[in-house]
């Protein structure tokens, strides 16, 4: 049975939201080809020359192009064409140009790091297809306010395909990302959508002050914590959804209330595999999704995540995976062995790393002990992005294990 859902727009029509898009992208791109390097604030502005401006050379910029080609699922625009056209907004006519003939497709990068970010392949009527579903979760809602970028799965869902489906003009979804949480409450207007984040809705609760009418929230990206949900609401929010999803799956299921389950939407079903999901897709054909999490099933369609299938930890909503960061580390030649975990909630929200240097452990609080953690930081700054790098780092003649062997958590030190 084929499921009823408005043709999916062309939201590429509007140059603005194309360029939002396109400028998340690169941008995105390039902080992967440089980790640790300064990028230039947004919004770009369509004479941005991506060489002069933005330091790319030849290489990146077909690294660039294939990335722009991937994500879009438009055709390739040639290598003489990229190289003669460095300014931003002759590669956004040549995306327009792409999508109006293109495949019907767009690629989301995973947003976890395990050495081989791959991106996940979505039709673009499967994600209208979405996007139909949460206009009705968001009736009257008169403007998004977006603070995520619109290249990832949830940004593009929520701040480009859906003002569509709510019938608005793409105009009124509005990028506040580089807005303190104050700033972005001194700006809301009444029956606005906030797209935020969990450590976006634990700042803006104690700063948001007295909030226009019916102002909603949406968290997703990673699990919101019940006191951060239940905070938001008590600052003035109408209510905050919480939306389940991953870049393999787009979004699953979503609740209103940190004391109720996930409902699944209403094309998902659970399959006779736990570890797997089944899609009715807007043409009717089927499709099994392999699932991130382990589900907790409360009743049909109600359900509760339990834990990563994947062993990946959630920091500043990126889903990162402390053995691959640890790999990192030992690549150092001044690193025995290392072990990476998240930090404990009284230690902070980021990893922190036990590391075991070869020779010599440096006494905690010499200055053989901060000159290690500063060489440590700048390795792992120069290789990954931000939310993989440990904050804090404790050295000893071990690793700490457990009495069965298995490592075991640690009390960070105070000279961090």
């Amino acid at each position: 049975m084929t499921v009823n859902t408005p043709p999916e727009p062309r939201w590429w029509s509007h140059r603005p939201t194309l360029l939002r898009v396109l400028s998340d992208l690169l941008a995105g791109e390039l902080a992967l080809m440089r980790p640790g390097i300064v990028r230039r604030p947004q919004p770009w502005p369509p004479e941005l020359d991506l060489m002069a401006d933005l330091g790319a050379d030849s290489l990146e910029l077909l690294g660039l192009a294939a990335a722009m080609e991937q994500v879009l699922g438009i055709g390739c625009i040639g290598e003489e064409r990229v190289l003669a056209n460095p300014r931003l907004g002759a590669w956004l006519e040549a995306a327009a140009a792409g999508l109006e003939d293109g495949s019907g497709m767009m690629g989301f990068r995973t947003s976890g790091s395990s050495g081989a970010p791959k991106r996940c392949a979505h039709a673009l009527a499967g994600l209208w297809q979405e996007a139909c579903a949460l206009a009705a979760l968001f009736p009257g809602t008169r403007r998004i306010v977006g603070l995520v970028p619109s290249q990832h799965i949830y940004g593009f869902l929520f701040t480009v395909l859906l003002p569509r489906a709510l019938g608005l003009d793409p105009a009124r979804a509005v990028d506040l990302r580089g807005a303190s949480a104050g700033a972005v409450a001194r700006q809301l207007e009444p029956g606005d959508l906030v797209v935020g984040f969990p450590d976006f809705w634990r700042v803006f609760a104690p700063v948001a002050g007295a909030l226009p009418a019916g102002v909603q929230g949406v968290s997703s990206t990673a699990p919101c914590p019940d006191e951060v949900a239940r905070a938001a609401v008590a600052a003035g929010l109408a209510r905050l959804v919480q939306v389940y999803g991953s870049s393999e799956t787009a979004g699953v299921g979503w609740r209103d209330s940190p004391d109720v389950d996930y409902l699944l939407f209403s094309y998902w079903e659970a399959g006779a595999d736990e570890s797997v999901l089944e899609r009715r897709c807007p043409d009717g054909s089927r499709r099994s999704f392999p699932l991130q999490d382990r589900l907790a099933w409360s009743a049909p369609g109600r359900f509760r995540p339990v834990g990563r299938i994947d062993h990946a930890v959630q920091v500043g909503g990126v889903n990162v995976f402390p053995g691959y960061v640890a790999d990192v580390l030992r690549m150092h030649p001044m690193v025995g062995d290392a072990s990476v975990r998240l930090m404990r909630p009284d230690e902070g929200r980021r990893l922190k790393a036990f590391v075991l240097p070869r020779g010599s452990v440096p006494p905690e609080g010499s200055l053989d002990a901060a000159a290690l953690r500063a060489e440590l930081s700048a390795w792992m700054a120069a290789r990954l992005p931000a939310p993989e790098r440990p904050a804090a780092y404790s050295f000893g003649p071990a690793l700490p294990r457990q009495a069965s062997g298995k490592l075991s958590d640690w009390i960070i030190d105070g000279d961090t």
